[in-house]
């Protein structure tokens, strides 16, 4: 690893790329920093518990790398470009000139992107105008705070998320990987050392204080088996590929023949990837979001702990046995989600089409109908087993935040994305440096 590093440093382009990089990062979490002015912080924290429930303020925090609870400029972070980029590719399933523009290459992807930016900055105003409006109303904007303070604040903040984008768009063109998910996983990382510090103090700290130290030392082993088992669940549930052979037939070119050749066409066990867990969470945590939000008072018992099992803190808590039904939601829309995002971004029916025109057949398959269909068998199998992969992970920190009340903001959420990231970045070094004949980062 230190010799491929070496000898990618050595590259004047990566080395480049990699330091430009850094730069980007550098100043994306000073911005992280920069608090907007005339704003109570803590008064802030306690408005957004109140508003968004733990669960969405968890989720927002995870997105946002802890800017949305200090309010500073960049709090909206990726969530508004994440958000476009997932409406978007959801709609070219049902507008058709979306659905011809994504097919039409460099151009009909650069007015993808274009549109994407659109979305995003009309998100960023809705964004931030709720937050603002909501946090003037619970008098968190200072006690000078007046509806001007609130427009200079959703200037602020829109400007911040434009911003943020533009920092992802120049990784992705003059640095390494891509942008928006290297700022998504800094985020994410930004927050670990404070999670395993409330782990400490929870698990490990009082035991040594109480003179338990084999106790406390079993806590840390753990600990460390709970992170170690999750990290390698979600490096094999990422790098997991379902291989089909393609054998393609020959034909006279002139007076020789070509083609005959043999080639595989590798599908993703996990084709969704986060999207799902991602989706799933939202929809869970919007009544509880509503009900506080606009304030509605429920009376009714049912109704409560219908909506309190949605909560994740109570899903395997013994004081709340509804948890259950919530956990069997969540379970639900899982594998739903990630049916429905799969049909979107891969048409059985348009690859077998295209190895029809390409001379192309699955070996034992004849072309045409009988492919889709068996591409249709394949991916309703391998689709289950990602779906399936993505639940354990997802509740594995959950059932240890569950049963033993551990206060984390990352999860199998958080470490499918720190995974996924760090392999799509180390395999586009490994492209570079292969093209310039050293050995790369994967052997």
């Amino acid at each position: 690893m230190f010799k491929s590093l070496v000898n990618a440093l050595k590259v004047k382009d990566i080395r480049k790329g990699i330091f430009f990089t850094l730069g980007i990062i550098l100043a994306f979490r000073i911005g992280c920093q920069i608090t907007i002015p005339g704003v109570d912080v803590d008064a802030v924290q306690k408005t957004l518990d109140n508003l968004l429930g733990t669960e969405g303020n968890a989720l927002l925090g995870m997105f946002s790398g802890g800017s949305l609870e200090n309010m500073s400029i960049l709090a909206l972070n990726v969530s508004p470009y994440i958000t476009s980029s997932i409406i978007i590719q959801l709609l070219t399933i049902a507008i058709p000139a979306l659905e011809d523009m994504q097919r039409d290459g460099e151009e009909g992807r650069k007015k993808m992107n274009a549109i994407t930016r659109y979305v995003t900055v009309i998100l960023a105003i809705l964004q931030a105008a709720a937050i603002s409006v909501s946090l003037k109303q619970a008098n968190s904007l200072g006690s000078d705070a007046n509806w001007f303070t609130v427009v200079t604040m959703i200037i602020c903040l829109t400007a911040g998320s434009t911003l943020v984008m533009w920092f992802g768009e120049r990784i992705s063109e003059k640095g390494i990987g891509n942008g928006i998910s290297i700022l998504l996983l800094i985020n994410i990382v930004s927050r670990m050392p404070n999670d395993f510090s409330n782990l400490y103090t929870m698990f490990v700290g009082s035991q040594f204080k109480e003179g338990e130290y084999v106790k406390g030392i079993g806590a840390i082993l753990i600990i460390l088996a709970v992170v170690i088992l999750t990290t390698v669940l979600v490096i094999l549930l990422q790098d997991a590929k379902r291989v089909i052979p393609i054998q393609y037939s020959q034909k006279m070119s002139g007076r020789r023949l070509v083609g005959g050749r043999g080639s595989e066409m590798p599908i993703k066990v996990n084709t969704a990837g986060v999207i799902p867990v991602i989706f799933a969470s939202s929809l869970l945590s919007l009544p509880s979001m509503i009900v506080t939000m606009f304030n509605i008072q429920i009376e009714n018992k049912v109704v409560q702990n219908i909506i309190s099992a949605f909560s994740q803190n109570n899903w395997f808590s013994k004081t709340h046995p509804w948890g259950y039904i919530g956990l069997a939601v969540y379970i639900l829309l899982v594998f739903m989600f990630a049916y429905f995002y799969t049909s979107i971004t891969f048409n059985p029916m348009e690859v077998a089409n295209n190895l029809k025109k390409g001379g192309g057949s699955v070996p034992g398959i004849r072309p045409g109908k009988p492919t889709q269909e068996y591409l249709e068998k394949v991916l309703k199998y391998i689709i289950f087993i990602g779906a399936a992969g993505l639940v354990i992970v997802a509740i594995i920190p959950i059932f240890f935040s569950g049963v033993f009340g551990a206060d984390v903001s990352f999860g199998g959420t958080s470490l499918i994305i720190i995974v996924g990231v760090i392999l799509e970045t180390i395999q586009q070094l490994d492209s570079k440096m292969l093209d310039r004949n050293y050995e790369g980062f994967l052997k």
